[in-house]
């Protein structure tokens, strides 16, 4: 049986429950100085995370223009800017997360609103000829961009749109960004949190987390894979390991299983499956707990080990396979998540990326597991803004390039 299994039926999907606000930390004096000294770059101010499955993008809205600066402001930047602020959908597939907008802050000397817009990977040339339509390239703009879509699409971006990426290491941008955003006030609310009683669906709550010191800190990047990073200062930190195990994996198998066609989807699904119709239990093989080594019966033995009798294959549903899908993914990567931090000798594991945007089921379970498994060390955050820190990251590179 894996040591590693985690509860699967204890822990159900739970309300989104706001902490109280709390103080926010300061910008690090090291962040604030070079923002601060840093040169301006011309407006518009973009930041791009081209992923595996999904791209994210962080759009700087200035709202301290001059009457000078407006007058001589070109049609097509007016344009750019109504678009992207005026709406929150963009096409059939383009979502502004307006609940994540960070309002009234400084950037490179200027105030403004940050925006957050994703949109599939796979839309990306749609994006390109809008980018191509508004004469974007016109605008004599640097487009910052990260992840690996920065070095898949750069042509693309060059023949249709007419436009020169600079590419940025997306480690790099994952640990800028996330220290940048976790340095200024969301809004008065709280950016990191973790799930107080965790192991109990009835009283389970989400808190806030001050990361004033946050150093060392575990880095989990769940996107179309996992990476993780070992973080002991805003210039010191390491690829400790990852796996292919990831998001990517979740939606990849559901949509195999059950014919889903969307992460949300996929996501509502599991919400109302039972995983242990299929997944095999330390007490399906020993009738209960397995007590020399503290194995307790309602923990996985075998993902998906019930499924080699005909019957149980007959009895399933398709909920309960998205449930057990979403739980063996889980699983794995809090299971690797843990031995990482043992062995880094890091307590606080942050868990980030697209895989945790709406699926607080995910995060209890790995809140639980890691409290669970090594009896109360190790602790899970998560962060409000947990797939957009690359994004940032890219953005904040913009004056290197002006």
């Amino acid at each position: 049986a894996s040591s590693q299994g985690l509860a699967t039926s204890r822990v159900a999907a739970a309300t989104t429950l706001r902490g109280p606000n709390y103080r926010l930390p300061l910008a690090p004096p090291a962040i604030a100085m070079k923002i601060k000294d840093a040169k301006k770059p011309s407006f518009p101010w973009f930041g791009m995370d081209i992923g595996g499955t999904l791209v994210k993008l962080s759009y700087f809205e200035p709202i301290d223009i001059t009457a000078e600066e407006e007058q001589e402001e070109v049609e097509s930047l007016k344009s750019i800017r109504k678009y992207l602020t005026s709406n929150v959908a963009y096409g059939s597939t383009g979502i502004r997360d307006v609940h994540l907008e960070l309002k009234d802050l400084t950037l490179f000397g200027r105030r403004g609103n940050l925006h957050f817009i994703r949109f599939p990977t796979q839309d990306l040339p749609t994006f390109i000829q809008m980018g191509r339509d508004k004469n974007f390239s016109t605008l004599h703009t640097v487009l910052c961009a990260t992840g690996g879509g920065a070095y898949k699409f750069e042509e693309d971006f060059r023949t249709i749109g007419n436009l020169h990426l600079h590419k940025l290491d997306e480690l790099d941008c994952l640990v800028k960004g996330l220290l940048y955003i976790d340095s200024v006030s969301f809004n008065g609310q709280a950016e990191c949190y973790y799930f107080a009683n965790a192991s109990e669906p009835e009283q389970c709550q989400k808190m806030p987390f001050n990361l004033d010191d946050p150093y060392p800190l575990l880095v989990v990047n769940i996107g179309s894979g996992v990476s993780i990073l070992a973080v002991h200062s805003k210039d010191n930190y390491k690829r400790v390991t990852g796996t292919s195990l990831g998001g990517g994996t979740f939606l990849g198998l559901c949509s195999l299983l059950t014919g889903c066609e969307s992460f949300e989807e996929a996501l509502e699904m599991a919400s109302k499956g039972d995983s242990t119709h299929a997944d095999k239990l330390v007490r399906d093989i020993y009738g209960g707990d397995y007590e020399r080594f503290g194995l307790p019966g309602w923990a996985v033995a075998s993902s998906f080990g019930n499924m080699i009798y005909k019957e149980k294959r007959e009895s399933v549903s398709k909920e309960d396979l998205a449930r057990a899908t979403l739980v063996t993914i889980t699983n794995n990567i809090g299971s690797v998540a843990r031995m990482c931090a043992v062995n880094e000798k890091i307590n606080r594991v942050v868990f980030v990326g697209n895989f945790l945007r709406v699926n607080t089921l995910s995060m209890k379970l790995l809140a639980y597991a890691l409290d669970y498994w090594s009896k109360g060390q190790l602790k899970a955050l998560f962060l409000e803004h947990e797939g957009y820190f690359g994004a940032v990251g890219a953005l904040l590179g913009l004056p290197n390039f002006s």
